[in-house]
């Protein structure tokens, strides 16, 4: 009776390469927990990334490797995932170290408003829930750190180039409710002035609005991130000690399996999901007060559901809303639906 053994199924395994990163999973460090009873194998496949597009093919090739030794005669592969530092380590990496904020900063929590599509809505959410907390008395600041699209000096009526500089750092414009904001329009000559960067640049420009920027005394620093789950969302999560994400979606399904990605990547960055925000969720009809779901029924629990976190607002389509952002004016809105979501943001906030 041929009986395999373990240095047998590690040289077999070390012929198989991650598709990737093309380095054997053995040099690798992916295979874990090996045993081998009765010709029976199993061992863990520790795979980079919990979401890994070509893990299918990583397990059927270690599966073939190990079956095509004499004497075995079960496989069982368990999937586990590297911790950031295993992952590091193996793709010879050190952990990005987070640039040092302005030493005479005192900001007690930064949130992120993330959403992972554009058009739903993430500036004016972001908007809303700085004029609500504001509103209940807490010092506020918003940091824009969609550099290529920014819409927050819009929404607040901030004209370009009004940023002055001090011994202590940047000077934020200061909006309605003393909130203050940082924006790559403020510091261009017209607002309509394109910003064509590269990654490596725009990720940088985020991190100086964090360090160089004098925010002074903040309990809460919001930030507007842009669409997507690339550079400058991924900047903002390993550069900036972020102790929670808000994400928004809209009644869409398609709106929210693209929530559903950026759900998935926050949790492989170890960052609480503090809520969800369903923006326009539904019409009310000025006439008959009924209410209309002009984009379908909502999915916003679902979406709550995969992120461990409650629906803290719907919000309707309100056509003053839009008017008074396109004016500048946001902060003259019905004060209701800022309040609305600064209490249930209120009701999670994080220590």
């Amino acid at each position: 009776m041929t009986i395999v053994t373990e240095s047998e199924i590690m040289t077999a395994l070390s012929h198989v390469q991650d598709p990737e990163l093309h380095r054997s999973v053995v040099e690798l460090g992916m295979v874990r927990d090996l045993s081998i009873n009765d010709g029976r194998v199993t061992f863990t496949l520790a795979l980079t990334i919990s979401e890994c597009p070509l893990r299918d093919q990583l397990v059927e090739d270690t599966r073939a490797a190990v079956k095509a030794l004499p004497g075995v005669k079960d496989i069982i592969i368990t999937l586990g995932v590297m911790t950031d530092e295993e992952r590091a380590a193996a793709l010879g990496q050190s952990q990005p170290e987070r640039p040092k904020t302005n030493p005479f900063n005192q900001v007690r929590q930064v949130i992120a408003i993330m959403s992972g599509k554009g058009g739903v809505g993430k500036s004016s959410v972001t908007a809303l829930l700085a004029l609500g907390l504001a509103r209940q008395g807490h010092q506020v600041g918003i940091l824009d750190a969609d550099v290529t699209g920014p819409s927050i000096p819009k929404l607040f009526g901030l004209r370009p180039s009004g940023l002055r500089n001090s011994p202590l750092g940047i000077l934020p414009a200061v909006a309605a409710e003393g909130i203050k904001v940082m924006s790559i329009n403020l510091l261009l000559p017209d607002e309509d002035t394109p910003v064509i960067w590269r990654g490596p640049i725009l990720s940088g420009v985020i991190q100086q609005f964090w360090t160089d920027v004098f925010w002074d005394r903040l309990d809460y620093l919001l930030v507007d991130l842009p669409p997507g789950t690339s550079d400058a969302a991924l900047t903002v999560m390993q550069s900036l000690p972020v102790n929670g994400v808000i994400m928004v979606t809209t009644p869409q399904d398609l709106a929210a399996m693209v929530v559903r990605k950026a759900i998935h990547m926050i949790e492989q960055l170890n960052t609480p999901v503090v809520g969800v925000v369903e923006n326009m969720s539904y019409f009310v009809c000025p006439d008959t007060g009924k209410h209309h779901e002009i984009f379908g029924p909502s999915h916003a629990d679902q979406v709550a559901a995969i992120a461990g976190a409650p629906v803290l607002a719907r919000l309707p389509i309100e056509p003053e809303l839009t008017r008074l952002g396109d004016n500048g004016q946001i902060a003259a809105c019905d004060g209701m639906l800022a309040d609305e979501l600064a209490r249930s943001f209120a009701a999670r906030r994080l220590s």
